[in-house]
């Protein structure tokens, strides 16, 4: 995902220097020194565990060691069609992908009538997260990875127990603010 990140609330240094524009105005995807910095998820199937990762750009030598770390050696990664995660292969991971350019959303590569090669949920989590960073109006590149982590960490409490509330209200009551 590519979310737009300026410099919101930053005062302007130079006056020779134009305002900020929100994304420099420029379109389709693009660095962390563009102004929409590339956020890199894993999302396991099974687990549902979310690992989210800001990251400066999308090149391979960026995406790959990521990828590796976020996933077991035998893992099948479902990612949409980029050329950044051609060689999981040779690291022992599957990666079947779907082609949307092709408007291929799902597919079913066994034949047992279920269409497992898809990448809806981390479709999903994106739209969560953008949902998520919405009400803030604009998010300050240097403060998007603790937002990401904030949103990260609620994706993965899967239920909030008496002991998470417990241990909450107590540290907030011993230490407070």
């Amino acid at each position: 995902m590519f979310h737009k990140a300026g410099e919101k609330g930053t005062a302007q240094r130079d006056a020779e220097d134009p305002p900020r524009c929100r994304a420099h105005k420029r379109k389709g995807l693009g660095p962390l020194a563009n102004a929409r910095p590339p956020i890199q998820g894993v999302v396991g199937r099974t687990s549902g565990q979310l690992r989210l990762t800001v990251c400066e750009n999308t090149p391979q030598r960026t995406i790959q060691p990521k990828v590796e770390r976020a996933t077991a050696k035998t893992a099948t990664v479902y990612p949409a069609e980029s050329s950044a995660y051609n060689p999981l292969v040779e690291t022992g991971r599957s990666h079947p992908t779907v082609g949307h350019s092709q408007k291929e959303y799902a597919r079913d590569d066994d034949g047992e009538g279920v269409r497992e090669v898809h990448c809806n949920p981390m479709a999903g989590i994106w739209t969560g997260l953008r949902n998520f960073l919405r009400p803030f109006r604009g998010v300050q590149q240097k403060y998007l990875a603790p937002y990401v982590a904030v949103f990260e960490w609620a994706h993965n409490l899967k239920a909030v127990t008496a002991t998470f509330l417990q241990l909450v209200m107590v540290n907030s009551i011993l230490n407070p603010i």
